[in-house]
């Protein structure tokens, strides 16, 4: 396997690799990886469906990328994804799988003119006050000393970074900033994450720098991302005559590990009556889908709040991981990730308005129709003053095929759950539908004596406690995730977000692609490349202009300097005066 960029391999087919027809697949899970690794085995890999077999836990495929409606509880989406146009392996593969709603058009031929048309922005990215602006006026409001703080954990080398927090190298010139508001809330990330996946992040999306105030920089779906991404997945490796197999858990994977070697030897299915082992050949391939940032999520209603259990059970995706890893050191340490769910739990809940009373409330502040079909918040408003750090967003109505018309569907999520909201006067993770809710129409501006009947009788509210949702975050070093295919292995591979592949950051649908293609390019050794993550890190003319907007566009000849400092960047500009280089910096207002 091996990287390319440009487009003279880009849309070249692969040949079929050798004896392929007499492989068989087994993939663990359902995810975006593994559904991504079963598509590759089609598509470039050219194994025959019938020969790939796709084994999920649950009724459905999806995996974390779900969107359904319970019957008696209503609509569910336990998280969004928020994709950009440099995504380089999910487009690689989008262009192949039809749409469902015209099979003529692409998944991506679908996405480019939903978004081309309809681009998305924010208008109100943050209130306060119940409801007013948050005042951040798409200011990062990071002083000269935060923003070097930035960029020194920007050129930290990984080895200083490994099982090291944040708080180690953000004071509060970071962490009371504009910046940090925007930074956490969008992806997530706590002041005790690892260090070493910020900076990652820092230099994966150092290019949308400047579109965090407005979000400017993403795309979204049309539907729900299980209407969206999942089922045109789904419907494309069935046509293949791919076998899924429902109700399936893989609760374990032996290995028989010498000298120069790891094979995959056998999978131990479990049903609900009983067990089954499959014995794996050396030309079979497994792909296997280590822990899970759903796993232990439980839904509440209405009325009733969504239980915290974050004990893992056998059976389970990390139960599964830690049978694997106790195998072989080179399989990753799951508990570097699991093993402490106060620090990567948050909770969410996705609001169904059911007339008219609620809209206006979110109209007001989106600026929008949100009955139009266009954009509506463009992304999450965080609310600035809440408890919770509570942040909620409407995409694109409807959200859901089977949506109601005059309903609206959105979601919310809370980034501190063990903290007592500002109207309801308890955790988040304590609270039922009705109450989250309720806490959520305080902060739009609805008069404190609406707010209970509205939460009652015009919205329906189920609430999700996703006890790991951000494991993936937590410090680590090298090794505690394994590789996609580690050394020596012959026919087997991980994928999905706790897989490490060096070249992209986790917690995007890109990483769980990425790793499914390069499993399948590795394992079967297709000769193509697989397509380069976005160099922005390394385009002088991104950096430039990541530098000038985390400093709110102020030039480098209003930091505030010393007389020295201030003589020698006197003499620079003297130096590079009518050159090419005075001219870059002019052109992204360096000077």
């Amino acid at each position: 396997m091996y990287y390319s960029s440009g487009n003279y391999e880009a849309f070249v087919r692969p040949l079929k690799p050798e004896g392929v027809e007499r492989k068989s697949a087994y993939i663990v899970g359902t995810g975006l990886a593994a559904l991504t690794a079963a598509c590759y085995l089609v598509r470039d890999g050219q194994m025959p469906g019938k020969r790939i077999h796709i084994f999920e836990k649950d009724p459905v495929p999806g995996g974390a990328c779900d969107g359904w409606e319970y019957p008696g509880l209503g609509y569910v989406m336990r998280g969004g994804r928020e994709m950009d146009n440099h995504f380089e392996v999910m487009w690689d593969l989008f262009r192949s799988i039809p749409s469902i709603e015209n099979p003529e058009l692409s998944v991506l031929d679908e996405y480019y003119y939903l978004n081309k048309r309809d681009p998305n922005y924010s208008l109100m990215r943050a209130t306060q006050n119940r409801g007013e602006d948050g005042r951040t006026d798409g200011k990062f409001g990071l002083s000269d000393a935060g923003a070097m703080e930035i960029m020194k954990l920007f050129f930290t080398p990984d080895e200083e970074l490994y099982d090291k927090p944040i708080t180690d190298y953000f004071s509060d010139e970071v962490l009371n900033s504009n910046f940090w508001l925007y930074w956490r809330t969008m992806f997530a990330f706590e002041n005790w994450h690892s260090a070493l996946e910020m900076k990652l992040y820092l230099r994966r999306f150092i290019h949308h720098i400047g579109g965090l105030p407005d979000f400017k920089a993403l795309r979204f779906t049309r539907y729900n991302q299980y209407e969206s991404m999942i089922l045109p997945m789904v419907a494309y490796l069935e046509k293949a005559g791919v076998q899924f197999h429902y109700n399936t858990k893989v609760i374990d994977v032996d290995f028989d590990i010498r000298a120069g070697q790891k094979l995959a030897r056998r999978l131990t299915l479990q049903f609900e009556n009983g067990e089954e082992q499959i014995d794996l050949m050396e030309q079979d391939l497994v792909f296997i889908t280590p822990g899970g940032c759903v796993e232990n999520s439980a839904l509440g209603s209405q009325n009733t709040p969504a239980p915290y259990k974050p004990e893992l059970k056998e059976g389970g995706g990390w139960d599964m991981w830690r049978r694997i890893a106790a195998q072989d050191p080179s399989f990753g340490h799951p508990d570097k990730f699991c093993g402490d769910p106060e620090k990567s739990n948050w909770m969410s809940a996705t609001v169904t308005t059911l007339d008219d009373k609620i809209p206006p409330y979110i109209q007001k502040i989106c600026q929008r129709d949100p009955f139009s079909g266009k954009v509506v918040t463009g992304g999450i408003v965080t609310v600035k003053d809440s408890n919770w750090l509570l942040s909620w967003t409407f995409n694109r109505q409807p959200q859901f095929r089977s949506e109601p018309k005059g309903q609206l569907v959105g979601w919310i999520y809370g980034l501190f759950s063990d903290k007592p909201g500002n109207y309801v006067k308890k955790p988040i993770r304590e609270c039922t539908g009705k109450e989250i809710c309720m806490e959520w129409l305080y902060h739009l501006g609805v008069p404190e004596g609406e707010i209970e009947y509205l939460a009652e009788h015009s919205a329906n509210t189920v609430p999700c406690m996703l006890p790991y949702i951000t494991a993936f975050f937590m410090p680590r070093a090298a090794g505690d995730r394994p590789d996609v295919v580690p050394r020596e292995a012959v026919n087997f591979a991980f994928i999905g977000q706790f897989a490490e592949t060096p070249r992209d950051t986790i917690f995007t649908t890109e990483y769980s692609m990425r790793t499914g293609m390069e499993a399948v390019y590795t394992l079967l050794d297709i000769d193509r490349g697989v397509p380069e993550v976005w160099g922005s890190t390394f385009d002088v003319r991104d950096l430039l202009n990541a530098t000038v907007q985390l400093r709110d566009g102020r030039k480098i000849t209003d930091m505030h300097l010393g007389l020295k400092e201030r003589m020698a960047l006197k003499e620079v500009l003297k130096k590079i005066s009518g050159t090419d280089v005075e001219t870059l910096l002019k052109e992204y207002h360096v000077i």
